[in-house]
């Protein structure tokens, strides 16, 4: 697991050859503000490949955060976190490692009948029941997200998790109303509640496309503070002290820039308030997805908000821009390959924007 001591250490390795405020704090230590993403790519062995030796290079170069998730590349892609990390000289207490469960992971390959797939591994074992699936291959229930930990640890080959994320909740949305999907997810933080106490995860966090993002009358819309909310009873209903409930993930970019923009979650006033904002103000640690659009910013970003964002080419500009938004600890990005990974951490070199050069961008 990542511990206070050797995410410090490895700071200390590589802090000087970074910009401001590279490292932030999360967990019991430091992390990186880039992040690596393992989610593009076909789920072949060249890609693997790439992968592997792609997150090796980023861990022995200074950034020490790699988010996966149980069905990125039908599995593949936890096994080769798992690999890289053994494989790179950088020490495993140095290294956070997220994963997430939701979706139904294939094992390595397409199956030839997915339904029959889904009934075998998922209906069959009673780890979910069929009006708990949306679309056939979505669920939070209690039981699968208990199985998916647990295979999560296997596939990587690791004995602990650092953040283990609930992965689309508001997918749930399309079989069931708002207050059942809110039962269905503190029923799931019970289970993760459970892994905390057990030390098999760490904390976990909600990893959302829309639910965050779009205004509170959107068919996808979950209330932040309502999963806040529930995540403290879940803790209460488990014995723990607090909630482990401490990062949230969801798509920021300088082209979907919702999460600050619209405000749609309750603040402590009773006043609306952005994600982004909420997150910053009730000790939750945002982590962004899609930072650089999923490559379409790595061609151009907009003129005028180019000018004001620091780095060498249009990426570090999109990276640099995500990571200084404020509440987020970490801006993920796609890494399958070396030239990206020499990229992006040269990404890292570059100061962030401040409070008011950022807000300068929305004007």
């Amino acid at each position: 697991m990542a511990t206070g001591r050797a995410t410090w250490s490895y700071r200390d390795t590589y802090g000087d050859s970074f910009g401001r405020t590279f490292f932030r704090r999360f967990g019991p230590g430091v992390t990186s503000s880039i992040a690596l993403g393992t989610y593009l790519g076909d789920p072949t062995d060249e890609v693997d490949a790439n992968y592997r030796e792609a997150i090796t290079l980023a861990l022995e170069s200074g950034i020490n955060f790699v988010d996966t998730a149980s069905n990125y590349r039908m599995s593949r892609s936890e096994r080769v976190v798992g690999e890289a990390i053994r494989e790179a000289s950088t020490d495993r207490d140095a290294v956070f490692v997220a994963s997430k469960a939701g979706f139904v992971p294939f094992d390595r390959t397409r199956p030839k009948n997915p339904g029959q797939y889904v009934r075998e591994t998922v209906l069959d074992p009673g780890l979910a029941s069929a009006d708990e699936l949306a679309f056939g291959s979505h669920t939070i229930a209690p039981a699968f997200i208990d199985e998916m930990v647990d295979r999560s640890l296997d596939v990587l080959d690791l004995d602990h998790i650092d953040c283990y994320y609930l992965h689309n909740p508001e997918t749930q949305l399309e079989i069931a109303d708002r207050g059942t999907v809110y039962d269905r997810i503190e029923a799931a933080f019970e289970v993760l509640e459970s892994r905390v106490a057990t030390g098999d995860i760490g904390r976990y966090g909600v990893a959302t496309w829309d639910a965050f993002r779009v205004p509170d009358d959107d068919e996808s819309y979950l209330s932040l503070p309502e999963v806040v909310r529930r995540a403290e009873r879940a803790a209460e209903t488990v014995g723990n002290d607090g909630r482990g409930l401490e990062a949230i993930q969801l798509p920021f970019n300088v082209l979907m820039a919702d999460a600050f923009t619209v405000e749609s979650h309750a603040g402590d006033d009773g006043e609306p308030t952005s994600a982004l904002w909420y997150a910053h103000e009730h000790d939750l640690h945002v982590f962004t997805s899609a930072s650089i659009a999923q490559g379409d910013l790595a061609a151009s970003i907009p003129e005028a908000i180019d000018a004001q964002l620091t780095g060498d080419t249009p990426a570090q500009r999109a990276l640099n821009f995500a990571r200084s938004a404020p509440g987020v600890t970490s801006a993920i990005v796609g890494t399958s390959s070396v030239e990206h990974v020499a990229e992006n951490i040269a990404a890292g070199t570059f100061d962030p924007l401040g409070a008011r050069a950022f807000d300068a961008v929305f004007e």
